[in-house]
């Protein structure tokens, strides 16, 4: 069956969506990854832009969030969602909003494993490789014509 995933830009003050967000998010990062909840949960959601992807069955399965500083971060797709494309919509989503803002580029730290994911999206390594919540990142950068 094929997904036709839905995108949003949504309300952190909305109440059912912090629910929906921090399910993801707490899954894939706090669950899945071992990140403690404390780094998780930084204080910076109320700051930033925020896109979720629902499936077929309007359920929320994949996050994203933008930041003022135009850094693209908290990218979760549950796991029975990655590979069908959740990730790609909720990333080129929040790209869309940096260009409609008037940025030149985004930037984010991906976690190694998911490099190619992010290179196929247009992102370009630079720096070093450095550990973060015990995970190994690469920060990289895409410029927005």
């Amino acid at each position: 069956m094929t997904i036709e995933w839905q995108t949003q830009e949504v309300d952190w003050r909305d109440d059912d969506t912090v629910a929906a967000v921090r399910s993801v998010r707490h899954a894939v990062f706090v669950v899945e990854q071992n990140v403690p909840e404390e780094l998780e949960w930084d204080g910076s959601d109320s700051a930033c832009r925020h896109v979720i992807a629902l499936d077929n069955a309007a359920q929320v399965v994949a996050t994203g969030r933008l930041d003022p500083d135009d850094h693209i971060g908290r990218m979760a797709v549950l796991r029975e969602a990655r590979g069908q494309g959740a990730g790609r919509a909720v990333l080129e989503h929040l790209i869309e909003i940096a260009r409609e803002r008037g940025s030149r580029e985004v930037v984010l730290n991906a976690q190694t494993h998911a490099m190619a994911f992010y290179v196929d999206a247009g992102f370009e390594r630079f720096g070093e490789r450095f550990m973060e919540a015990g995970i190994e990142h690469q920060s990289m950068l895409k410029r927005l014509g």
